[in-house]
């Protein structure tokens, strides 16, 4: 009986862990807009609305060049594509 049980807490700890971690592990460029932007403003401003590719390179850029946004034109660029991806208008 004891063997069953520990083979069991195994497997729920080994499971645990590996469920842990995929939660844990999002897309490099999901998790570099998280970081970047919920740094000036919550999160839910840019998921509240589809807008055109147009649109997110407008109000990207703006942030970055005008707000002083604290990322690069490269991450710029990422973070573009992410919302276009997640969140454009089709």
């Amino acid at each position: 009986m004891k063997t069953i049980t520990c083979i069991i807490v195994i497997a729920f700890v080994m499971t645990g862990i590996s469920v842990f971690t995929i939660e844990e592990k999002k897309g490099d460029d999901e998790a570099l807009f998280e970081t970047t932007c919920s740094q000036c403003h919550s999160l839910n401003w840019p998921k509240s609305k589809k807008r055109t590719a147009a649109e997110w390179l407008t109000i990207v850029m703006r942030m970055k060049n005008v707000n002083d946004g604290p990322f690069t034109e490269t991450e710029a660029k990422i973070i573009i594509n992410y919302l276009i991806k997640k969140y454009g208008k089709e």
